[in-house]
C-alpha cells in the first residue's frame, strides 16, 4: 500500500473522512516510579476526545481538529478528584489538541482479522514552565515524555470505501511528576496505561463524565470547527492558572 493508502486507513479508524464528529473514550490507570521505591497506583484516569477531520489546502493531507478532557480519579472508587494530598486538581483540558497529517510510512501490524496501526512520540522541547519559575511545580527546563499509540481497525479498512469503522485503541505515557502534584526536582515520575474505542456518538461517554464536562467546560462535547493553535497541553494550562509572578 502506499502512504497515502495508508493514511487514508488510519484516518478511517481515528477519525472519518466525510468530516463527521468522532468521539474516542478511554479508561486506565496511572502509576508512579521512582528511583528506590515501589510502583505506586496513584490514579484512575479516564478522558474523551472529540475530533473532525478536514481535508488541508494539499490534496491527500488532513487537519484532525480535536479537544482533549481527561479527569484524575481515585483508583478504587473512580471518583473524580477535586484534590490530592490536600492539593487541588488540575484535570485535563486541552483546547485544541489539534494535528496535521500528510502521507507517511504509517506502522501498521495484520493481525488476522484486524490490523492494528502503531505510533510512537518521544517528546522533548522547552518546558512552559522552567524551574526558576516554578520550582515546586517542575523537574526540567525540557519537558520530556513518551507517548505510545495503538488503534486497532477491522482488516477491511484497508479495502473500504466507508468513511470510518469501528475501532479500538491503547495508549501508554511516560511523563514527569504533574506539575499540580508539586514534587519539585524529585527523581522519577509517571506511566500511564489506558485502553478505549471510538463511541458512536458523544452520548454514549458515561453519563458521570458527560455530566463533569457539562458543569464545566461544555465546549469539549464537540469537536473545533477550524484550525487553531497553539495547542493546549496539561503544562501550558496549569501556566495560564498559575501565571509566573
Amino acid at each position: 500500500m502506499t502512504p497515502e493508502d495508508l493514511l487514508r486507513a488510519l484516518a478511517r479508524t481515528r477519525a472519518s473522512l466525510d468530516g463527521t464528529e468522532v468521539t474516542f473514550w478511554w479508561t486506565g490507570d496511572i502509576h508512579s516510579w521512582a528511583p528506590g521505591e515501589p510502583y505506586q497506583r496513584l490514579f484512575g484516569f479516564e478522558g474523551l476526545n472529540t475530533a473532525r477531520l478536514v481535508e488541508d489546502e494539499t490534496p491527500g493531507t488532513y487537519q484532525l481538529l480535536t479537544r482533549e478532557a481527561a479527569f484524575y480519579l481515585e483508583p478504587r472508587t473512580r471518583e473524580i478528584l477535586e484534590t490530592w494530598e490536600d492539593k487541588p486538581v488540575v484535570h485535563v483540558w486541552n483546547d485544541p489538541a489539534n494535528q496535521r497529517w500528510r502521507p507517511f510510512p504509517v506502522p501498521m501490524t495484520e493481525l488476522g482479522d484486524q490490523v492494528c496501526f502503531s505510533m510512537e512520540v518521544p517528546l522533548a522541547y522547552p518546558s512552559p514552565l522552567p524551574v526558576a519559575q516554578y520550582p515546586a511545580n517542575s523537574a526540567d527546563d525540557t519537558y520530556r515524555a513518551l507517548e505510545l499509540f495503538q488503534f486497532f481497525a477491522p482488516a477491511s479498512v484497508l479495502t473500504t470505501d466507508e468513511p470510518s469503522v469501528p475501532s479500538t485503541m491503547s495508549w501508554t505515557r511516560m511523563s514527569p511528576w504533574l506539575p499540580w502534584m508539586e514534587q519539585g526536582q524529585r527523581p522519577g515520575g509517571l506511566t500511564f496505561h489506558c485502553r478505549g474505542r471510538k463511541l458512536a456518538s458523544y452520548d454514549e461517554v458515561p453519563e458521570r463524565t458527560r455530566a463533569y464536562v457539562a458543569a464545566h467546560h461544555p465546549e469539549f462535547a464537540h469537536a473545533p470547527e477550524k484550525w487553531t493553535e497553539p495547542n493546549e497541553t496539561s503544562w501550558t494550562y496549569f501556566r495560564k492558572l498559575n501565571p509566573p509572578e
